[in-house]
């Protein structure tokens, strides 16, 4: 009886942690979520080549032909669902942990003025954007033809630099404080990024640098097309609305007030709060800060100091 005890108290961490994610996930920031995503595929992908590696199979490193977007027409028409799957999957840990990080810092200032809804837009259209001008390229310059049947490209770097150059774009004179620089415009960062891309071609990667660059070029787009009353992320947000349904409590439930219950409650709310903050950042990306009413900047405000509960 004792040994029972135990065990099932041995469990309940673990149980606690799992719960702490899955709802960390439903009710978390679409930044969140994204980046779930991310470390789960990349997770499930190593565990995945141990399996095989201890096995003593031979097709562990090449499960990441089915995740990586070839830049060969042919192999890509056999494998079209990579042009979405490559911005998610990360094969090497230091590549995955620059690239989360990189869209957090960008993702956290991305979402004080923009909307969740355009977060995902613009990862998603700005990875699509990434492998379209890394095929592109691959294919109508002669300096890649020799490497061309065997390249593939795999990453979120270009969805994240689109993240990054939307921001920059939209708040180009916003200052972040680097460790040992200092303070920093947005626009410089920007720059530099996109400088760093261009130069690296020849030197190592050139099929991930020119993807980073087709991030970049529609994260500014978005943002100058935006200003113009053309949202380049309509296909996106259609797909997200459609795919939207929220649950519905059962009238036959009966309410219990636990502790779960309560956290779930709260997080209902902060979800639904979310959505009212949403349209409020559209107006600003549309029309600027100046055209909020002052119950809005209120709530912009109140929100900002994490006291909307």
């Amino acid at each position: 009886m004792n040994n029972q005890k135990l065990a099932i108290r041995n469990q309940q961490p673990i149980m606690s942690i799992a719960q702490e994610i899955k709802d960390s996930f439903k009710f978390g920031s679409n930044l969140t979520k994204i980046i779930y995503v991310n470390l789960a595929v990349f997770i499930v992908y190593n565990l995945i080549r141990v399996f095989f590696f201890l096995g003593g199979l031979p097709l562990g490193d090449s499960l990441a032909q089915y995740l990586a977007v070839p830049a060969y027409i042919p192999a890509l028409l056999t494998k079209p669902w990579t042009i979405f799957t490559y911005m998610f999957f990360h094969e090497e840990f230091l590549h995955i942990l620059f690239n989360m990080l990189w869209l957090y810092w960008f993702g956290m200032i991305f979402l004080e003025y923009m909307s969740q809804r355009k977060l995902v837009g613009v990862y998603i259209m700005g990875g699509l954007s990434g492998a379209a001008f890394y095929i592109l390229l691959y294919n109508i310059l002669g300096v890649f033809r020799e490497m061309l049947p065997i390249s593939a490209a795999l990453g979120a770097s270009a969805s994240a630099l689109a993240v990054v150059i939307a921001i920059s774009t939209l708040m180009p004179n916003m200052s972040i404080n680097l460790m040992f620089i200092g303070p920093v415009k947005l626009k410089y960062l920007a720059l530099f990024s996109i400088v760093l891309d261009i130069i690296s071609i020849p030197v190592s990667n050139p099929g991930g640098h020119i993807a980073h660059l087709g991030g970049a070029l529609f994260g500014y787009l978005f943002i100058v097309a935006g200003k113009s009353g053309i949202d380049l992320i309509k296909p996106i947000s259609w797909l997200i609305n459609l795919f939207s349904f929220k649950k519905k409590p059962r009238s036959h439930m009966k309410v219990s007030y636990q502790k779960s219950d309560i956290d779930y409650e709260y997080n209902r709310r902060k979800v639904e709060k979310q959505a009212g903050l949403d349209k409020i950042l559209d107006k600003i990306a549309k029309s600027g800060y100046d055209s909020l009413s002052k119950e809005e900047k209120e709530i912009l405000f109140k929100f900002k100091d994490n006291s909307i509960n």
